[in-house]
């Protein structure tokens, strides 16, 4: 995204159903994520984002009736294309960036030790971005950021508009949020 990521937006609304996906596309937001999906929907949806001039990126491990392996990476990246693939699995990151679509690392930072080994992870993977969990900790969004140089985003558990805020002061370049009283923050 080369620059100013997201085309400046700071909030990355993320849809859970379909009617929240169809509501994102006639928003203003220019980047959006898709959340839960289905296999045989995915094809329509990113073809009327597309028309839509909309950048979806879709989390891999959320779809249902696809296995969560190289393959159906290679088949979300070859023949779905979003703007972009979040995965906490390396194989999906790794098939993403290969296939020239934005790939997104995501980490459940739970204690030090899933934390340590996220660092050993993302030496592998080399992500575009990271998208931390939980979002609400801005001194390891800032230690993520400084140790690895690779652009944060901040997500989960952010629930008012504050700790959009701390997430964003702390250094995260962008929030994913599911919650909408946050979207027009």
């Amino acid at each position: 995204m080369n620059g100013v990521h997201f085309d400046g937006q700071h909030i990355l609304p993320a849809a859970r159903t379909l009617k929240e996906f169809e509501e994102l596309i006639k928003s203003d937001f220019q980047n959006i994520i898709l959340l839960n999906s289905h296999i045989g929907q995915l094809k329509s949806l990113i073809r009327l984002a597309k028309k839509e001039q909309k950048k979806v990126f879709m989390h891999a491990d959320l779809v249902q009736g696809l296995k969560n392996d190289e393959y159906a990476a290679q088949f979300l990246c070859q023949d779905i294309r979003p703007t972009g693939l979040i995965s906490t699995r390396k194989n999906v990151v790794l098939t993403a960036k290969k296939n020239g679509i934005i790939a997104v690392q995501r980490l459940f930072l739970l204690d030090s030790i899933a934390l340590e080994s996220s660092y050993k992870l993302l030496e592998t993977t080399k992500p575009d971005y990271i998208e931390v969990l939980p979002g609400v900790m801005p001194h390891i969004i800032q230690e993520v950021f400084e140790k690895t140089g690779i652009p944060i985003i901040a997500g989960g558990l952010i629930r008012e508009k504050v700790e959009v805020e701390r997430a964003l002061k702390s250094g995260a370049v962008a929030v994913t949020t599911s919650r909408k009283d946050l979207w027009d923050s």
